[in-house]
């Protein structure tokens, strides 16, 4: 049997930003029928070269060398309409944060077909739903995006792609915030289209079991200048005058009879029911379960921004209103989120150094040296050289901008911290580098953390409690359960 003709090349291709480089000297060649993955750290270009494949790269680039071409068309020098056409019917690219590309107005279903080839009909979206392990008996196809976990929008964007029956499928960290099993699944769902259905695949991953599964090439890139290693555990702690560490194994957040819907009317869900938390001084406590199971929901509540729930919260034993906008701003300070997604958090209007000021100026009232030599602190702290401070969002990759997110919770000095798949973008390095910060910021300062994770070993490795939502009695009335201690 004669090798399929590649359908899309990459040959020597250098990008850079501003003077600073973000892809060196790629080469790339897509197969119908075969999977290839494109590993690395974060920054070593990974999502660059996926834009590159539609022709979609950071306003500012320059392509310093290297031709790419996409289906025989040269996609780097396409007229905008085609360019657009062949964006629509031939290659389908479903980027790190696909909640962000998801209408918030529409509902899953109409989602799906909205751009989906003319053969496709909405009797076929229960049959997409269940190619990407949607549950079809929940009712998601009604739902609109904000009802959906991460893991669900994940992978209602990927049904929204095949929908759409392209020749090249782009898929840009399509795990993320998958539990295992999902993981898995999606897995084995991409080598079936790729040899079902003739399917060119490309994928970045920081997942090697993911890649071992599903790969039938590997292209590990590495970062342009970047020091190899994970950012030292320094401290980002230090610059807020009136912070003071809460003393070790102390409830700092305590959480009585949560329960959390989504929806309204007749749609509407229940997601958590009767849970208690505490959230100890100086602890890691993992929040555990499967995609869907309400990981995100907990978070957002214990922020104050997921108004829709009842129940009891007090913050260092004062009671605590449930809504962020009713909170102090001291209470504000207090508790900080880092989203899963942190495109859509992140202002792209402004730098990195101004959206690390912005918290340092609120609550501590710093002069602008003082902030300039703070924001060179955090971004040194998660492993950023202290010029990105002068980078707007989508000059940084996935990862970066996840670090930023970070930097910025952090910039607050806060006793609580929320992260919701933090690590999840991150390659195992940056990863253990954000892991012994916050072991650092833990013993220092007393910070207690949730942390949503899918990821088994590092439960293993950092956390003093677990709390498992994969057991039902949290979304039924009447259970009232703590996170169990790691060790006894």
């Amino acid at each position: 049997m004669s090798t399929p003709s590649p359908v899309a090349t990459v040959t020597g291709l250098s990008i850079s930003l501003g003077g600073t480089p973000l892809l060196a000297d790629a080469g790339l060649t897509l197969t119908p029928g075969r999977v290839q993955a494109i590993t690395g750290p974060s920054g070593a270009g990974k999502t660059t070269l996926l834009s590159a494949l539609i022709g979609a790269l950071p306003p500012g680039a320059h392509i310093a060398s290297g031709a790419v071409s996409v289906l025989t068309e040269d996609v780097l020098a396409l007229a905008p309409d085609r360019l657009r056409r062949l964006r629509r019917h031939r290659v389908a690219f479903v980027g790190q944060d696909p909640g962000s590309g998801l209408n918030p107005r529409m509902r899953a279903g109409r989602i799906i077909t909205e751009t989906a080839a003319a053969r496709v009909t909405r009797t076929t979206v229960p049959e997409l739903f269940r190619l990407v392990r949607l549950p079809t008996d929940q009712r998601l196809e009604r739902r609109r995006s904000a009802g959906l976990s991460g893991g669900q929008q994940r992978r209602v964007a990927l049904a929204r792609a095949l929908a759409r029956r392209p020749d090249i499928l782009l898929l840009d960290e399509p795990t993320a915030g998958l539990d295992p099993a999902l993981r898995d699944d999606i897995a084995d769902l991409l080598r079936d289209l790729a040899r079902r259905d003739g399917i060119a695949i490309a994928l970045t991953s920081h997942d090697p079991d993911f890649v071992a599964r599903c790969a039938d090439d590997v292209l590990a890139l590495t970062a342009p200048g970047a020091p190899a290693g994970p950012p030292a555990p320094r401290s980002a702690a230090g610059a807020g005058a009136g912070a003071h560490p809460a003393r070790a194994g102390e409830p700092v957040l305590t959480v009585r009879g949560l329960g959390a819907r989504h929806g309204r009317g007749p749609g509407r869900r229940t997601v958590l029911a009767d849970l208690d938390l505490d959230l100890h001084a100086g602890t890691l406590t993992t929040v555990v379960g499967p995609s869907g199971c309400g990981k995100t929901t907990l978070v957002r509540a214990l922020a104050g921004l997921h108004e829709s729930f009842d129940g009891t919260l007090s913050l260092g034993g004062t009671p605590l209103a449930g809504s962020y906008r009713r909170r102090t701003r001291e209470q504000r300070r207090r508790i900080q989120l880092v989203p899963q997604n942190p495109l859509g958090a992140l202002n792209p209007v402004h730098t990195i150094g101004a959206t690390l000021t912005r918290p340092l100026r609120l609550h501590f009232d710093l002069s602008a040296e003082q902030c300039g030599s703070r924001v060179a602190e955090l971004l040194t702290a998660v492993g950023l050289p202290p010029d990105h401070a002068g980078r707007h969002p989508h000059e940084l990759s996935g990862g970066q901008r996840q670090r930023v997110s970070i930097a910025r919770a952090l910039a607050a000095e806060p006793d609580v911290l929320l992260c919701d798949e933090v690590t999840s973008a991150l390659d195992p390095a940056t990863a253990a580098g954000i892991m012994a910060l916050l072991a650092a910021l833990r013993a220092e300062r007393g910070l207690a953390v949730a942390f949503v994770t899918h990821d088994q070993a590092l439960t293993a490795l950092h956390a003093d409690r677990v709390l498992d939502l994969t057991a039902s009695d949290h979304h039924a009335p009447g259970a009232q359960r703590q996170p169990k201690p790691v060790h006894g």
